[in-house]
């Protein structure tokens, strides 16, 4: 990964974006050519980008920082600096909200995806990645075993984890929720019926995780790291 980030991030955002219609596959063309290896020039890696299937106006994107220090310094060269000047109008334009933004970090033990950066204007990978995003304020510890089983059981397959991050948030020019607490897991299926097999999926995560969550059935780009 072209990163100065030496060692798996310990502070993630799960970004999710509104857009106007019928514009998202034009963002994702300038984000893939102009914004990933710029944002890691700046110290900051881009993990993975996705599509929403069920939500054609969605772009989800999950960005890591190696801390909480760190962070205001890596947003601040990217979002000063020349590339983004140049092609913030055309970014912008294309999008309705920005704000719904979860500050993250890994549950231990987690491994941050190792393969290659596919080139601009690659195809995109086969499979689907389910995303849940679950309310995590009275839980304990041990309870993250038993939501990753419960991805398992469905067919979900290497689900990582996230919880909040408690520090506030040090780049206010981007908001952040704030004051709730939650478990992000991310997980695969692979091959070419992902899409269909990730329907039964969700059903199934809904049946075993009957807390109110977001459950999102996410097409990974041509060039994120995070893909089945």
């Amino acid at each position: 990964m072209d990163t100065d980030i030496d060692t798996a991030p310990q502070v993630l955002e799960l970004r999710q974006y509104t857009l106007h219609p019928g514009r998202r596959d034009e963002l994702i063309a300038l984000f893939e050519r102009e914004f990933v290896e710029t944002q890691e020039a700046a110290g900051m890696a881009v993990l993975g980008t996705f599509r929403d299937l069920d939500d054609e106006d969605r772009f989800v994107w999950l960005r890591g920082f190696a801390d909480m220090a760190s962070r205001p310094a890596a947003l601040a060269a990217f979002y000063g600096g020349p590339v983004w000047k140049r092609h913030r109008e055309q970014a912008n334009a294309t999008m309705i909200d920005t704000d719904d933004v979860l500050l993250l970090r890994p549950t231990p033990g987690w491994q941050w995806p190792r393969t290659a950066r596919a080139p601009v204007g690659a195809e995109a990978p086969p499979g689907v990645v389910i995303a849940a995003v679950l309310p995590w304020g009275r839980a304990r510890p041990g309870d993250v075993d038993g939501v990753l089983a419960a991805f398992a059981a469905a067919g979900a397959r290497g689900p990582i984890s996230f919880t909040t991050e408690p520090a506030s948030n040090n780049y206010p020019r981007l908001p952040v929720r704030e004051g709730e607490a939650v478990l992000v897991v991310l997980a695969s299926l692979a091959g070419t019926d992902a899409q269909a097999a990730s329907l039964p999926c969700c059903d199934e995560l809904r049946r075993r995780l009957p807390q109110a969550m977001q459950l999102m059935r996410l097409a990974p780009t041509p060039r994120s790291l995070f893909h089945p």
